[in-house]
């Protein structure tokens, strides 16, 4: 029997979304759903709600919980990822309040930044760790990481470890579709062409029926920009650097040095920048959930419809070796945006069939974007050889590094924070030197 491993499988609504999908693939009858998480409440209840799913509509696929990792993972061929080491407490509430202290403000710090960085910091070992079971237990296996930082474990996997892995990320694929309508713009046949970093790619080409759009989206975001509305900070980059950014305003708002400044306080109106933004969004969430947990976990007639998630047509390419096209998170090998390092995680399109992934060259950023994409990747890289080396001087240069961190804070207060951070996450991360 073949089998689609899920780590992280008690974020239920996801796994409803990924592996709910999955359901509709006629190529995936007979397989195993295995779930794994370390809250075997929450494993219990996505457990149920699969099988809810699954008896619904008849689905001859068999859905398995486990409390051991390994055995979850043994002999999978595929493996989808989408945990969240520290939760929102502790580490998230970490993330955000001993930066405040220091006068740093974030908005998502789930990338970059220095939420970015510790994020990373306590997710890459955790993820070496799933590698080294994989290796053992399930070599072949595809891992499709859902996690985030995107960019930072992506590229430690695939630099790290001999797991063959790819990036997915929600943003690419509704990014033109989200602009047009909050443009008004009613356009059929579009063609779009987008490439970057994850987070931060950039909509390099967009046409309808071979046309330009860019000069109407440009036209109209510039009047758009007149009156307040909830994605200004990309409104403004694509103004000043010519090219609209796959993810939102509120993410990309602590992604650069120019919209949250303690010296410039009326930005963060101007630009309807919500400061903390995330730690608000879990708690709604944690609300939520508690409402929606009965008539999701226990409901027999439970339905689904296929999302736009990438993850069941990749496995579906795979399966039925009929080519799927999607934006995928993969080495810069060989230089696929020759502008940008080679080590660095890049976001660009790729194809998917029985042969894997096939990333697709790009060539030269136009060099202003370039130049946005180093200053992100240079923290990424630096935070990387911070979870390899466990070197407290890479944390440091990580955070010197950041585009936001260093346009607020002194040097002395960079490393000053980045102590405390180490120190209030405990055992959340490993020993540093």
């Amino acid at each position: 029997m073949s089998k689609i491993t899920f780590i992280g499988a008690g974020s239920t609504v996801f796994a409803k979304n990924v592996l709910g999908d999955c359901m509709m693939v006629p190529a995936l009858e007979g397989f195993e759903f295995a779930l794994f998480d370390i809250d075997e409440v929450r494993l219990k209840d996505s457990e149920n709600m699969l099988n809810n799913l699954k008896n619904n509509y008849n689905c001859h696929v068999t859905i398995k919980a486990y409390t051991n990792r390994k055995e979850a993972l043994r002999g999978a061929k595929y493996v989808i990822n989408a945990i969240q080491v520290g939760g929102y407490k502790p580490s998230t509430v970490i993330d955000f309040e001993i930066p405040k202290k220091y006068g740093l403000r974030q908005t998502i710090a789930d990338t970059v930044g220095i939420g970015g960085i510790f994020r990373s910091l306590r997710t890459i070992p955790v993820m070496l760790e799933f590698a080294a079971d994989m290796e053992e237990v399930c070599p072949d296996a595809l891992f499709l990481n859902y996690t985030n930082p995107m960019a930072a474990l992506t590229g430690a996997m695939l630099r790290y470890t001999n797991v063959k892995t790819v990036g997915l990320c929600h943003s690419v694929q509704v990014c033109t579709s989200h602009l047009l309508k909050s443009l008004g713009i009613k356009a059929k046949n579009v063609e779009e062409k987008i490439a970057g970093i994850n987070h931060m790619a950039w909509l390099l080409e967009v046409k309808a029926d071979g046309k330009d759009l860019y000069p109407e989206i440009k036209r109209r975001a510039k009047e758009k920009q007149l009156e307040k509305h909830t994605d200004m900070v990309r409104f403004e980059l694509m103004d000043k650097f010519g090219y609209y950014v796959t993810e939102s305003s509120e993410h990309n708002a602590e992604y650069h040095p120019y919209f949250i400044k303690s010296r410039y306080p009326e930005l963060i109106d101007r630009f309807q920048i919500p400061l903390d933004e995330y730690p608000r969004r879990c708690v709604q969430q944690i609300e939520n959930w508690k409402k929606m947990r009965e008539e999701l976990v226990h409901n027999s007639n439970l339905t689904h419809v296929r999302s736009h998630e990438y993850g069941s047509r990749i496995i579906e390419a795979v399966e039925t070796n009929i080519p799927f096209k999607f934006g995928g998170n993969v080495l810069n090998t060989g230089g696929l945006i020759s502008n940008l390092p080679e080590k660095a995680c890049v976001e660009v399109p790729c194809l998917v069939d029985r042969n894997g992934i096939l990333p697709c060259y790009i060539g030269e950023l136009p060099e202003q974007l370039a130049a946005l994409n180093r200053t992100n990747i240079n923290t990424q890289l630096l935070t990387i050889e911070a979870a390899v080396s466990r070197k407290r001087e890479h944390i440091y240069q990580a955070a010197l590094l950041d585009p936001h961190t260093a346009a607020e804070l002194s040097m002395d207060d960079i490393v000053a924070m980045c102590d405390d951070l180490i120190e209030a996450h405990g055992n959340w991360l490993p020993k540093f030197k």
